[in-house]
């Protein structure tokens, strides 16, 4: 990218652009100005188009209707960029590697991944980014902002797309089906990890146990298991857990909140699970079945507790060694040597 002929070359650092603007968008990497003040806010911009973008949240002005479908767009740039939905037209197109792009905007920040420029930088950490939507989006984590709500159990999201993948949860929805066995996910990554079940193929291996998976992030959460690592903690109660989607169930705990509800009998429950599990009761399903005496259950749990009629009590008292057959019974168990009493008459 550096040539003595091209006249958009940077005299500080010697690269070169295919464009004037590109060039002085870059300038101010090396200087770091932001020379625009939004005089409402006191906002400061590194340019006038951003200023000039900025304004529009503070009047929430839509001035610019697209003729053929009648959206409506608070600037300029944004209709035009719009038109090009219905024309399918690319008119920007990269000389480095030929994508072609609708909008000059989405050209440049492109141009930006050849030149490994990061041009947007974040005022409280000072990590940098190519987008200035992705310093908008990384400035929620430090002052967490969830500006995306769910209209059906108004849940918060930090990004759109986020929410977008929640709903399916209300919805049902499962857009992504895999060609091999029809299986349908909500999610393509999910879909993606699906398709080593079939090849039988397993990535990533403990160096502990041994144990096999599908994903880097799954082999990841089943080594805390062994380092006994909670990195997700509660800020209400401080109990810690190894899985984020864990913690976000426990805060239903306090909260209080049950965003699944059975649509037999309207019942609300706190997570998707148990909601399954209900549904069972009203249709009479016992899909469980105990291969030693042919008994049928209609819950997981309850076989695996039947499971124990072979005389198995794996849970112990590790103060007077008592095994019992279940966590649960175990646990009402300690309160004997607590002498506490959970229960009081409140009369």
């Amino acid at each position: 990218m550096h040539t003595d002929e091209n006249p958009n070359t940077c005299n500080v650092c010697g690269k070169a652009f295919p464009l004037k603007s590109i060039l002085k968008m870059h300038y101010l990497t090396h200087t770091n100005e932001k020379p625009y003040t939004c005089d409402i806010c006191g906002k400061k911009y590194s340019q006038k188009s951003y200023l000039k973008s900025h304004y529009v949240t503070h009047t929430n002005e839509k001035a610019y209707s697209c003729d053929v479908c009648g959206k409506n767009f608070s600037q300029k740039g944004s209709l035009k960029s719009h038109y090009v939905i219905h024309t399918n037209e690319k008119p920007y197109s990269c000389d480095v590697c030929g994508k072609a792009f609708t909008s000059k905007g989405n050209f440049k920040q492109h141009y930006l991944i050849h030149t490994n420029e990061k041009p947007f930088s974040c005022d409280v950490c000072g990590k940098t980014f190519v987008k200035k939507s992705n310093l908008t989006e990384h400035y929620r984590t430090h002052t967490n902002e969830k500006p995306y709500s769910c209209d059906v159990c108004s849940k918060n999201f930090f990004h759109k797309h986020s929410l977008n993948r929640h709903y399916l949860t209300h919805s049902d929805e499962k857009p992504y089906s895999c060609d091999i066995c029809c299986k349908a996910f909500t999610q393509k990554s999910i879909l993606k990890k699906h398709y080593f079940s079939h090849t039988n193929e397993k990535l990533y291996s403990c160096d502990v146990c041994n144990r096999e998976y599908f994903s880097k992030d799954n082999l990841k959460i089943h080594y805390r298991s062994h380092t006994n690592e909670k990195p997700y903690s509660c800020d209400i109660c401080c109990k810690g857990f190894s899985r984020k989607s864990s913690l976000n169930r426990h805060y239903r705990t306090h909260s209080n909140e049950k965003p699944y509800t059975c649509d037999f009998c309207d019942k609300k429950f706190s997570q998707k699970g148990s909601l399954k599990r209900h549904n069972v009761t009203h249709m009479n399903e016992k899909p469980y079945y105990c291969d030693l005496c042919g008994k049928i259950f209609c819950q997981k749990a309850s076989l695996k507790l039947h499971y124990l009629h072979t005389s198995k009590k794996p849970y112990f008292c590790d103060l007077c060694n008592k095994n019992f057959s279940s966590k649960s019974v175990l646990n009402r168990h300690y309160y004997f040597h607590s002498n506490e009493k959970l229960y009081s008459c409140d009369v």
